[in-house]
């Protein structure tokens, strides 16, 4: 053989080792993903006859996404509807610094400033509107849950109140004690009952308390500053331009059902499971109102806490991810943000029938949303955390998946 073909034996045979040699190794997420969801929701619920739902994650990483699901939502897809609960306070912060990133308001005015180029006031100048030191709470205290606000959805009224709900918590009464099951609440109606008896937690920046009340006066900031309704004006420069269409903020007290395809909201109490997918959801208005899919959350988290929803890059990066200290159960919380370690930045959520997780982690630039579609209401009664941080544990060991 002549020396020059033996080079180039060699040489085609070293490109076809090199080759080898530096292929990447193909990772199956999708089946390694759906594998561990499984496993997760079969080792939760074996101990729990006649459990009901499942769960159902969402991930969008490099480029890709990827959808598993488990229990009785093995068969959904990532537009299954769902209700989103507290993540809505991620879609009200981001309407709140749009509107402060155009200058028609300012997160650190005061609640009684006026609105620039307005003259009105941030809230009127009515009794109902005469809560507990309403002069010192600024828009972004309200946005850190640090204005001291009383929360009338999660707090019950103290029993010291002269009023027919004193010891309940202020919606339960009406839907249940008085058997309206489809009154529309408002944030007048709301406000009122913290003004009437003088109702807070402490004086604006002294600490931490979570509000739903708070951020539901935050959606009515953004009403009057915008002179939208809340769902209209959320639709119109966030969901729309982000391309979210399965999105919706429902604010009627009769308007009830979920878009289908449907994941049906389950209560499991000591082996009986309760159907509670249709329930009014008006006193949630601006903080625990949104429904939503798995794809819509995740793209929505990622999108806007990368800074490319609308809202610049600074406003994210240095308010809205400015997570603090809590010192309690949300451990860091910023703008409608909050931070877990392991995890990443964005909101849980909580209502009856869900539970959901979703966050962005910029090292990792992965977003996921997890929910389960049940209460597992014998655990919450011993802790409330329990079933939570179970859902914790699995988006942690998914989020390894990618590393």
């Amino acid at each position: 053989m002549k020396p020059y073909f033996l080079l180039i034996i060699l040489f085609l045979l070293a490109c076809e080792n090199s080759e080898s040699i530096n292929d990447p190794v193909t990772i199956d997420y999708q089946t390694q993903l759906q594998q561990l969801v499984n496993e997760s929701w079969e080792e939760y619920s074996a101990t729990k006859p006649n459990y009901p739902g499942g769960y159902s994650l969402q991930i969008i990483s490099g480029g890709n996404d990827y959808y598993a699901a488990s229990g009785e939502l093995s068969e959904s897809n990532d537009q299954i509807h769902f209700r989103g609960a507290s993540t809505t306070k991620t879609f009200t912060a981001a309407g709140i610094l749009l509107l402060h990133q155009r200058g028609l308001l300012n997160i650190n005015h005061y609640i009684t400033d006026p609105i620039p180029n307005n003259g009105e006031s941030y809230v009127p100048d009515t009794e109902n509107f005469n809560i507990p030191y309403k002069n010192q709470i600024t828009i972004k205290l309200l946005l850190q849950n640090r204005a001291g606000v009383f929360d009338l959805i999660n707090t019950n009224i103290p029993d010291t109140v002269s009023a027919e709900y004193a010891g309940y918590r202020y919606a339960d009464y009406i839907i249940e004690g008085l058997g309206q099951t489809t009154h529309t609440f408002t944030t007048e109606e709301m406000l009122g009952v913290l003004a009437k008896h003088n109702l807070c937690y402490f004086e604006p920046g002294e600490s931490f308390h979570y509000s739903d009340t708070g951020f539901n006066l935050l959606g009515y900031i953004i009403e009057r500053v915008s002179g939208q309704r809340y769902d209209e004006f959320i639709t119109e420069n966030l969901l729309t331009p982000n391309g979210l269409f399965e999105t919706t903020f429902p604010n009627r007290g009769d308007d009830i059902s979920i878009p289908e395809p449907t994941a049906p909201g389950n209560i499991f109490y000591q082996g009986e499971v309760i159907d509670v997918t249709e329930n009014n959801r008006s006193m949630h208005f601006a903080e625990g109102n949104v429904i939503t899919t798995p794809y819509d959350l995740t793209k929505w988290i990622m999108k806007l806490l990368k800074g490319e929803a609308g809202i610049e890059s600074r406003y994210i990066e240095y308010l809205m991810m400015d997570c603090q200290p809590t010192f309690e159960s949300h451990q860091y919380y910023g703008l409608g943000c909050t931070f877990t370690p392991g995890l990443g930045y964005g909101h849980n959520g909580g209502t009856m029938g869900y539970f959901i997780v979703s966050r962005y982690d910029p090292e990792m630039d992965l977003a996921f949303t997890l929910f389960t579609n049940t209460w597992d209401y014998d655990a919450i009664l011993s802790d409330i955390y329990t079933q939570l941080f179970y859902m914790y544990d699995l988006a942690k060991e998914a989020k390894e998946l990618f590393q």
